[in-house]
């Protein structure tokens, strides 16, 4: 191992099933996995069949980046199915919602 090495940052790890379960609303929970430097934060999100946030979701302080891990989400003007990612500036909002049930990954790099 050289120097170099020795004075790079360990890489962090966790599992959803091992991160605590926040429920958000009704059927729509999140797990946090993450959190860094600036409020950068990793979550899982899982949204049951039919169900939808409660009010319009707003991306503040900064932008939200989700990949849709399995199921359908919708944002309230599209479905957007497993495989897809979604980069919502800061500023944007929607209304997240699904018929089918889905599992989301948040990334917010800003907090």
């Amino acid at each position: 191992m050289t120097t170099e090495q020795k004075n790079t940052p360990a890489c962090e790890w966790s599992t959803v099933e091992d991160a605590p379960v926040q429920e958000l609303f009704p059927g729509i929970r999140a797990r946090p996995l993450w959190s860094g430097a600036g409020g950068a934060k990793a979550y899982v999100l899982e949204m049951d069949a039919n169900t939808c946030w409660e009010g319009v979701d707003v991306h503040e302080p900064g932008p939200e980046e989700v990949f849709v891990v399995s199921g359908v989400f919708n944002d309230g003007d599209r479905d957007h199915p497993a495989g897809s990612f979604i980069h919502a500036p800061a500023g944007s909002s929607h209304v997240p919602q699904t018929r089918t049930g889905c599992t989301l990954f948040l990334f917010y790099p800003e907090g």
